[in-house]
């Protein structure tokens, strides 16, 4: 039997929606025990988050940085931590942790700047630990099958890829009312970045349309809106987007879609045929062939190519859903971390900090785009 990984957390404490999730998406293959944390900016706040969720309070700390030494130093110390900070405090933890040899399981984006972003991918570059990004719709099983069978061929020369991410929970200013964390950091440049919805949820759409095609993002050209007067960031996104090998397609990110809960869908257009796929039903995607009827490929079905890892933890008919994709990336992370055989293959298709800096000029090109009248954009001009 293998040894559990030892984990530790870097925010997520009381209040935190995200920070809840990693915990228990961590916990759901039994390969980590969440050991130690710095669950919060200030030492009185983290203590009380320890107390709540019951963590030693020996090995709860004031500061990241007091718990990158301490716990490097331990002979039981963390082999994994998780960052579940806003974006702008993303960098600094990952790279102490990382300067010391512990590995990074890291909230996207990756950081709020680019400064920040090439700073820690310099870092990742000289640690001897690993750095994983949790783009967590990639760990769909459906999303993975979608993706072994565009690699195979089964949609011919990719033409065109529609994604759109309706939200509507910032239709009003959420961000002043005192009773929305997540509303009042996501708004925040400062905190947030440069962008806002673009960042938040326009992020998980490029990247996994470019994690099941394959292609990558040359070029953007973005119209960015802020309906909500008064915020600081923008809360619309419509983006046209050119890829390798010629595909094009567009984008449509949106926070003030009134009605709208988490309406993330895509569609991938080939010359012999089409997937189209919705996170609100991830178990299921539709199948399209020229002059064939449509089929239905399932997370249970038969339709399923070797290596495209679309695991499943119930059987077929049992809806899977956002915690179980979350938990497969954790799942995924400690066994390349304790060298399983099928490491070498993990490690291709794990978000990493190259998907991090490439996502992070997505977002800047947007940004840039948008200012500038909405022109074409390379993400080669983004430094």
């Amino acid at each position: 039997m293998n040894k559990k990984l030892k984990l530790g957390m870097i925010g997520g404490g009381n209040g935190a929606f995200i920070g809840a999730v990693h915990r228990l998406c961590a916990r759901m293959d039994n390969k980590y025990e969440f050991v130690a944390g710095c669950l919060s900016s200030t030492p009185e706040k983290a203590a009380k988050s320890a107390e709540e969720i019951g963590l030693d309070p020996s090995r709860s700390y004031p500061d990241f940085k007091t718990m990158a030494e301490k716990e490097s130093l331990r002979e039981d110390g963390i082999d994994v931590v998780s960052i579940v900070t806003p974006n702008h405090m993303h960098a600094e933890p990952a790279i102490e942790f990382l300067k010391k040899n512990i590995h990074v399981i890291c909230d996207k984006p990756m950081t709020s700047t680019m400064e920040d972003a090439h700073k820690l991918f310099e870092t990742v570059s000289q640690s001897k630990a690993h750095f994983f990004l949790t783009h967590n719709y990639s760990g769909y099983p459906v999303v993975r099958e979608m993706r072994s069978l565009i690699k195979i061929g089964e949609l011919g020369k990719i033409r065109t890829v529609k994604g759109s991410y309706l939200q509507g929970w910032l239709g009003s200013k959420e961000e002043e009312t005192g009773e929305n964390k997540q509303a009042e950091w996501r708004t925040d440049p400062k905190r947030s970045g440069v962008a806002g919805a673009v960042g938040d949820i326009g992020s998980h759409t490029m990247h996994l349309i470019e994690f099941i095609t394959g292609e990558k993002l040359i070029s953007v050209a973005a119209d960015l809106t802020t309906f909500v007067d008064g915020r600081k960031l923008e809360d619309d996104a419509s983006i046209m987007i050119r890829m390798s090998n010629k595909v094009k397609g567009n984008l449509s990110i949106s926070q003030v879609a009134t009605g709208e809960e988490n309406n993330f869908r895509l569609s991938i257009y080939g010359d012999k045929g089409a997937l189209h796929w919705s996170q609100e039903n991830p178990n299921y995607a539709t199948f399209s062939k020229l002059e064939k009827p449509n089929q239905i490929i399932t997370r249970g079905g038969s339709i399923k190519q070797d290596g495209s890892f679309s695991h499943e933890r119930v059987p077929a008919g049992h809806p899977e859903g956002y915690l179980e994709a979350f938990a497969q990336i954790y799942s995924d992370a400690a066994d390349v971390i304790q060298n399983k055989e099928n490491k070498t293959d993990l490690i291709k298709i794990l978000p990493n900090v190259n998907d991090g800096l490439h996502i992070m000029k997505f977002i800047k090109a947007t940004v840039d785009s948008n200012n500038n009248n909405s022109a074409w954009t390379d993400l080669s001009t983004i430094k």
